[in-house]
């Protein structure tokens, strides 16, 4: 079954620069762990606020993203990235929806 994650983060404002140079070592890391590609979107009307990144992703199965995001959470680069995240990302929470 196909899954689509979107993640929804609010960003700390005037920290663009410093997410998007955080993304590019994200996004390297990542991929090396099975994660497919992302889609980023920002906010600019809406619901969320401009300071609102989308980033959304498709998954072949659930069991794709479980066995991707166990490998990521034991791998000690992106807990480090995710400590350096907390000054940059607000908030974020993350949803799955099934394509219809």
């Amino acid at each position: 079954m196909i899954v689509v994650e979107r993640i929804v983060q609010q960003i700390y404002p005037g920290k663009n620069a410093e997410l998007e140079a955080l993304d590019k070592r994200w996004d390297a890391i990542e991929k090396g762990l099975g994660f497919p590609p992302k889609k980023r979107l920002w906010s600019i009307s809406g619901a969320h606020t401009t300071n609102t990144l989308i980033i959304e992703r498709q998954w072949e199965s659930l069991a794709a993203m479980e066995a991707a995001y166990e490998n990521s959470f034991a791998d000690p680069d992106i807990q480090a990235l995710e400590a350096e995240g907390d000054a940059i990302i607000k908030s974020s929470r993350i949803e799955l929806y099934m394509p219809a």
